[in-house]
């Protein structure tokens, strides 16, 4: 059931996804970043300094910050609250692998980085959606398949009798 899943890499879901990709510096406040992560339906912003990543920030972090500072976020910077060491992920990294680093670090997002260049991110809502379409995709084509299995000496195939 996982044979067409099986074989994508990330590049196959950022091509399908897109070339949006929102980033912000650690300087930046993080009631700026909130703002960008709001006004853009976004869950995660790759911070960026110097053209190089530096971390990413995901609504996670915004609340877990505002928590630890009495419910505001005001006056704080993205540098205080991202994560600096996310884990990341190149165009040819398997799908299977990427699930598994998700789920055995709890991830949401990782940056995907080619040649030290940032490419864009995978969330864990694209790699549930690879799954569900490659999954449908495997279903029509099963269902084709039996619709068209051949008749047995010209009769029909009829299903065993019981």
């Amino acid at each position: 059931m996982w044979a067409i899943f099986a074989g994508m890499k990330v590049r196959d879901i950022l091509r399908l996804k897109g070339g949006a990709l929102f980033t912000i510096t650690p300087e930046d406040s993080l009631t700026q970043a909130a703002r960008i992560m709001s006004e853009q339906d976004i869950g995660s912003l790759v911070v960026m300094s110097h053209q190089r990543v530096v971390g990413i920030l995901t609504f996670r972090e915004v609340i877990q910050a505002a928590v630890s500072n009495g419910g505001s976020i005001e006056g704080l910077s993205v540098y205080r609250s991202m994560d600096p060491g996310p884990l990341i992920c190149t165009l040819e990294t398997e799908m299977d692998e990427v699930r598994r680093m998700m789920l055995d670090r709890h991830a949401r997002y990782l940056p995907v980085i080619e040649r030290q260049q940032l490419q864009g991110v995978i969330s864990f809502y694209d790699v549930a959606k690879a799954v569900v379409d490659s999954q449908n995709f495997e279903n029509r084509m099963l269902k084709a398949y039996i619709r068209d299995w051949p008749e047995a000496d010209g009769e029909s195939a009829k299903p065993p009798a019981a």
